[in-house]
């Protein structure tokens, strides 16, 4: 065979094998995907063929393994059935007549349900936050459960792993959650393990990417929860890892970042929402189901106390259960909003959910910063800013060298929402996340006091000002959100 017919056939070949790839992935890629995220995938397939099938093969399926998703399913069979009848609460005060659809709502998404007498209070100093964990720990009696997106064992956390070390050694049980891939990419990954290992506690890596041991799933579906138990009766949750506020990155360093976090402690029946995501993330991770920790949830009310319901969301649920219940409450607020989210990548649902409300006479304001930590991202979330302004949303930039990382919002004076979860398709979709919803006056108006905190140490960004933007930062904003929706 001369080399100008093998030449041809080789780039026959090649031909026919493009297009069988545009044939499959058009009938593919499309099935049970949102439109965006399909187009995107499929633009993606078109102009590269060959390296859009390779990512499209490696992290074009969002769903977990399919033993976790039964695991996640028998866990809230669990959970409804040791918590039917636990949906108490206190009515003293008249409720926002939509409040029971969206607590349904929650309920038959997550399983958990809307339970009262809980006290919480907000946390938004770094530093003081982490003192907050470690002294509870050092209170700690029988348990302790540790479940975060990054752990890391550094100088500024030292006093949170001394007090876990310490809780070992007089008898505690200390168990220990942290994400993989998230935590594996820190400086201090390996003396972090460590420290773990000598100090006897228990720990586990959640969602571990580990093909040669037979452990493996899409490597993007990461655990970013964040919360701490000890022994039942205190929680806390929120958006701060267990780190140092630079997050030990050498970039970061260089251009003095910080990160702002808000975290909740709480105390009450809610509690035992919070260990019971806790156990249920041990239980997918070792197989081991923790019922002596399976605290009952108190239905005994107090004067004043709040109302609150945990809401669990990821790839491991049927629905996406965080989307569902921000777009819930976005509809049905009366007044105001106001959301403060680092990373803000909204898809149409909630573009549409946000713009309608300021049409509706809402007032909304959205708290986000003034500059990024991951270009990606924060390119793609700039690219919003125009039909945001346009439509009369206001928002304010925390001023740099902050990263505000804090992640809540809240609906007229009735109800707060504040977790681990972003606004952005990826916490809708790839991350497993925990939300607390809480109703009560007196915690709506300490969240204000957050959010006008945010306000003086933020800058208004006008339309006016946004249309100055150069060519060059456009082009840049639209390509990073045309790569947000490849999920």
């Amino acid at each position: 065979m001369d080399a100008a017919l093998l030449s041809s056939l080789i780039i026959g070949l090649l031909l026919l094998v493009d297009f069988v790839i545009r044939v499959i992935a058009v009938i593919v890629v499309p099935r049970n995907r949102k439109p965006t995220s399909a187009t995107a995938w499929l633009l993606a397939i078109f102009l590269l063929p060959y390296i859009g099938v390779l990512f499209f093969l490696l992290i074009g399926s969002y769903k977990l393994p399919k033993r976790r998703r039964d695991k996640q399913e028998e866990i809230n069979r669990f959970i409804i059935d040791s918590t039917e009848g636990m949906e108490r609460v206190s009515r003293d005060h008249p409720w926002p007549p939509w409040l029971e659809s969206v607590v349904q709502l929650n309920r038959n998404l997550g399983a958990m349900p809307l339970v009262g007498g809980n006290t919480a209070t907000l946390n938004g100093d770094y530093n003081a936050s982490l003192s907050a964990m470690t002294a509870e720990i050092d209170k700690a009696r029988r348990y302790v459960h540790v479940e975060f997106y990054i752990l890391s064992c550094d100088q500024t956390t030292k006093p949170f792993f001394d007090a876990l070390e310490a809780a070992v050694l007089r008898g505690v049980v200390v168990r220990v959650l942290l994400d993989h891939v998230a935590s594996y990419r820190t400086r201090d990954y390996k003396r972090t393990i460590k420290r773990l290992t000598a100090m006897g506690a228990h720990w586990q890596l959640m969602l571990p990417v580990q093909p040669f041991r037979g452990r493996y799933q899409r490597p993007d579906l990461r655990n970013h929860r964040k919360l701490l138990v000890v022994d039942g009766a205190v929680g806390f949750m929120g958006s701060q890892n267990v780190i140092d506020r630079s997050y030990n990155k050498k970039s970061n360093i260089r251009r003095g970042l910080k990160w702002k976090e808000l975290v909740v402690r709480v105390e009450g029946p809610i509690v035992a929402g919070l260990n019971a995501i806790f156990i249920t993330d041990w239980y997918s991770e070792t197989d081991e189901l923790l019922r002596r920790e399976t605290e009952p949830i108190s239905t005994e009310l107090t004067t004043d106390a709040l109302d609150a319901q945990v809401v669990p969301s990821g790839p491991g649920f049927r629905g996406e259960n965080n989307l569902r219940l921000f777009l819930a409450l976005l509809y049905y607020a009366q007044e105001r909003i106001v959301i403060t989210s680092p990373y803000f990548v909204p898809d149409e649902s909630m573009l549409m959910a946000i713009t309608t409300a300021v049409q509706r006479g809402i007032e909304v304001d959205l708290f986000v910063s003034e500059i990024g930590d991951q270009a990606v991202v924060y390119h793609a979330q700039r690219s919003y800013y125009e039909a945001l302004l346009r439509a009369g949303v206001r928002i304010w930039m925390y001023k740099k060298p902050y990263i505000l990382h804090a992640k809540h919002f809240t609906i007229d004076d009735d109800v707060a929402v504040i977790g681990s979860s972003n606004m952005d398709m990826r916490s809708f979709q790839l991350n497993m996340e925990v939300s607390l919803m809480v109703r009560g006056r007196s915690f709506v108006e300490e969240m204000r006091k957050v959010e006008d905190g945010y306000r003086r140490e933020s800058r208004e960004l006008t339309l006016d000002e946004w249309l100055k933007q150069p060519l060059r930062s456009t082009v840049l904003d639209n390509l990073a959100r045309l790569t947000s929706a490849l999920q």
